[in-house]
């Protein structure tokens, strides 16, 4: 037994790292001089310089100069998708196409700093077979939490809704009533979802659709929810207008995604319940600058000039309030990589630069269930993590441009 526990330790691959300071994300508390050992993909001690042993035979990652944190989060993205491709652009789009397209995106979100991410939509299972093969070190990424398909009702925001009777295009995860809604659910899982999306209320890039009128009906959105729980898997709702949001909350959602029209009343729903508000404040300004020439519809645009006001207003809000609240981008709706020039916004709109970490790092991890394995550097928890020239809560734009990523352990991108 002596021998095998010798071997196995001599197989195990130690890094050791060192930098300026670490950001304890829970306390918002700088750590001077930190070093890490990190043994395989977890991270097995933390101490500091010169007074913490080095492994013999440990390689040393020297990060002097830079301030270490916990990989960023953003739960909602589009992996899938091109923010170059809109509207009827996209008929001409393929799933092989579209999950290729995801490959890129998934180099460069993780490139941009973000090594874990929750998928809310797309075609034909991309982001579940994305996800696998980053699982299994075929191509790089972050780590994905897919939905799949998402679920929405006949001529509403999450069906497809572009071409004439005639086709009789429609989404495969469209579904109205209670049990045709369970169906879907269970389609979703026996394909590989790990949550279920669906869309509570009408969307801004969606054709014919009214971005605040409700969808599902309250019983619909309790069957999704029950069945989701079942399974053990929690459910993301979107949802712009406000009844469609209270809605969403009494079913028992997980998050509501976008929460663009708050009321007092949804505000406090959500902090009864304990839900997590997902809004992505900034990509209003990519598509109202850049969508024409994306092929956003007019229509779309003329949604995205009464959405995009309000919902920083409600962002501005619930944060006051005091609602939980993650990190979260709609990236491919405007280009991936993009995704931390969200957080001079979210600081904008209400929030201190710590609350905005936290929403990118424990929060997210809370949200996901995996706080015990992710969003804060610390002993036993996955070793992803960034490091910035400077600290971030005097100058959170230094989010927007990530010069070093870890991820699993392995240097994912350095200067």
């Amino acid at each position: 037994m002596l021998v095998s526990a010798i071997s196995l330790t001599a197989q195990a691959d130690i890094t050791v790292v060192k930098a300026d300071a670490l950001l304890d994300v829970k306390t918002g508390k700088l750590q001077q001089k930190p070093l890490l050992i990190l043994e395989d993909n977890r991270i097995r001690d933390i101490g500091e310089q010169g007074k913490l042993a080095i492994p013999e035979g440990a390689k040393l990652l020297d990060l002097s100069g830079q301030t270490l944190l916990p990989g960023l989060m953003d739960m909602h993205v589009h992996i899938t998708s091109d923010a170059a491709v809109h509207g009827y652009k996209g008929l001409a789009v393929s799933l092989p196409a579209e999950t290729i397209t995801g490959v890129a995106n998934a180099k460069t979100t993780l490139e941009a700093g973000f090594t874990t991410i929750r998928n809310v939509g797309a075609s034909g299972y991309s982001d579940v077979a994305l996800r696998d093969a980053i699982n299994k070190g075929e191509v790089p990424g972050p780590r994905i939490f897919a939905s799949g398909i998402p679920l929405g009702i006949t001529g509403g925001h999450c069906d497809n809704n572009l071409l004439p009777y005639e086709y009789q295009d429609k989404s495969p995860a469209v579904a109205d009533g209670p049990w045709a809604v369970r169906e879907k659910v269970r389609m979703n899982i026996k394909y590989g979802a790990d949550l279920i999306k669906y869309c509570a209320t009408g969307g801004v890039l969606s054709k014919g659709t009214k971005v605040g009128a409700q969808q599902y009906s309250q019983e619909e959105m309790n069957a999704i929810v029950e069945e989701a729980n079942l399974r053990g898997i929690h459910v993301a709702a979107h949802a712009h207008g406000t009844e469609g949001i209270k809605a969403a909350i009494k079913a028992g959602v997980r998050s509501v995604e976008h929460a663009s029209f708050l009321d007092d009343e949804a505000i406090k729903l959500a902090k009864q319940h304990g839900t997590y508000l997902s809004m992505d404040i900034y990509n209003t300004e990519y598509i109202l600058g850049e969508g024409e020439k994306a092929g956003i519809l007019e229509e779309s645009l003329d949604k995205e000039r009464v959405v995009g006001s309000k919902q920083r207003d409600s962002f501005s809000r619930a944060v006051k309030a005091g609602v939980k609240m993650v990190f979260s981008t709609d990236a491919g709706v405007y280009p991936h990589g993009d995704n931390g020039k969200q957080f001079s916004r979210m600081v904008r709109f209400g929030m201190t630069p710590l609350q905005a970490i936290q929403a990118a790092t424990i929060n997210a991890a809370t949200l996901l269930g995996k706080e015990g394995e992710l969003g804060s550097i610390e002993t036993g928890k996955f070793a992803d993590m960034i490091a910035v020239p400077g600290n971030p809560l005097q100058d959170i734009s230094l989010l927007e441009t990530v010069p070093w990523v870890i991820k699993d352990g392995n240097v994912a991108k350095r200067p």
